[in-house]
């Protein structure tokens, strides 16, 4: 298994809000809807699917932002980062954004959501390209082989 220098720490921009990351990634992802185009003012965003109990948030308080539902985005409430996301129905998981880690240069999505939305011309260099969701059976398999063959700090 692969060492992932655990724990790892990181923050918002400004640094007012700071978290720790306790547990492995389970998946490393892009996500290229129109919804993540226009929260991450860019092509796609990007995730790590990091379990909640290795999540915590260590200093500063996170308000709800982007649109106001049952998933919630969490943001500095000073310089306004998109830092993580906890999905609606799935309480064990939060999606943090890996530029949210001081360390985040090894970085690279495992997989690609929602291409079928996404610019033409941007692409990742993701293993796994969906022009959708993946069908929920096959997160299972991903997870395993993320966990096997991603990418993880050098």
């Amino acid at each position: 298994m692969r060492d992932w220098k655990l724990p790892r720490a990181g923050g918002c921009r400004c640094g007012r809000v700071r978290i720790a990351v306790s547990a492995p990634p389970l998946l490393a992802a892009a996500c290229h809807c129109n919804g993540c185009q226009k929260m991450s003012v860019s092509a796609y965003s990007l995730s790590l699917a990091i379990p909640s109990e290795g999540f915590v948030v260590t200093q500063g308080e996170p308000v709800v932002g982007g649109l106001q539902g049952p998933t919630r985005h969490f943001f500095c409430p000073f310089c306004k980062s998109w830092m993580f996301t906890r999905p609606e129905g799935l309480d064990w998981l939060v999606n943090l954004s890996p530029s949210m880690l001081d360390d985040h240069l090894w970085f690279v999505p495992f997989v690609e959501t929602s291409t079928g939305q996404g610019l033409p011309w941007a692409r990742t260099p993701a293993k796994y390209s969906f022009a959708g969701e993946p069908e929920l059976e096959r997160y299972q398999a991903l997870v395993a082989e993320y966990a096997a063959q991603g990418a993880g700090p050098t």
